[in-house]
Formats: structure tokens, C-alpha cells, sequence
């Protein structure tokens, strides 16, 4: 995915699905659990030092493993790089789950599978394919068994 610093910023300042001030560990040698702002943006987790307007990080949540590590602890790992592990502590047991829940609903992937699923829905309903007005009913992101779940 392509994308450039100026639009990143646009999106960090788009109002957020969810964020809180957690404890973070990015994944550097040496590196320790830091007070950050997280915000959740579409698919994209911003960064903030708490005292700063403008992100010092973003990931994009794609080809992602979100797992439960502790009590209040999550982390976001990369499919491709495993060892790029980010680590999230935050003040409760039930934010970690919210965080975690709310991390896993971003990603393309479960948007590709929800819009699949309510495609299907309303076409046993109604007997027509919803995404045929748009010309895209065809196209191979739409169908299913098209790319790994």
C-alpha cells in the first residue's frame, strides 16, 4: 500500500474510532514501556507522544496477529516480520479487550469478509446482488475464496 506523510496526517487527525493513553513497546532492541496516546483510525494505529499533536508512528493493522500476552497486555505482531512486536499495557483487563476487539475489526480482511457476509444476506433476501449498481459485483476482492482468510 502506497500512501504519503501529508495524507498520513490528514488521517491521524480524523476523529477517532478509539484512544486512550496505554503503555507501549515498540520493537527495538533495548526498547521500554512508554506512556503514548493511541488512536485508531480506519485501519491505521497512530502513535503520540503524550504531549505532541502530531504522530511519531502509525501501523497499518494488515497481515496482522493480535494477541492476548498478560492480564492488561496486547501485542501486534507482523504475519511477515514476527519479530516486529509491538506491546500495549493498558490500565484494565477489560480496555485490553476492548483495544484487542476493536484492533481486529480494522483490518481489511474482517471488513472484506463482513461486506462478503452482508452481500450474501441481502441477495437471499432480496434476490439481487447489491454491489451490481456499483459495476463491481465481479470483481475478484468481492468473491469469496479469492485470497486467504
Amino acid at each position: 500500500m502506497r500512501y504519503n506523510e501529508r495524507e498520513l496526517l490528514s488521517l491521524a487527525r480524523q476523529p477517532a474510532e478509539k484512544a486512550a493513553e496505554v503503555l507501549m513497546r515498540v520493537p527495538k532492541k533495548g526498547s521500554v514501556l512508554k506512556k503514548r496516546l493511541v488512536k485508531l483510525v480506519v485501519n491505521f494505529l497512530f502513535y503520540f507522544r503524550t504531549d505532541e499533536a502530531e504522530p511519531i508512528g502509525a501501523l497499518l493493522l494488515e497481515h496482522c496477529r493480535i494477541t492476548k500476552e498478560e492480564e492488561n497486555v496486547f501485542s501486534i505482531s507482523f504475519i511477515e516480520e514476527p519479530e516486529r512486536k509491538y506491546c500495549f499495557e493498558c490500565d484494565s483487563e477489560e480496555q485490553c479487550q476492548e483495544w484487542i476487539e476493536a484492533l481486529k475489526r480494522a483490518s481489511y480482511e474482517f471488513m472484506r469478509r463482513s461486506l462478503i457476509f452482508y452481500r450474501n444476506e441481502i441477495q437471499k433476501m432480496t434476490g439481487k446482488d447489491p454491489l451490481e449498481q456499483y459495476g463491481i459485483s465481479e470483481e475478484a476482492r468481492f468473491q469469496l475464496g479469492t485470497r486467504k482468510q
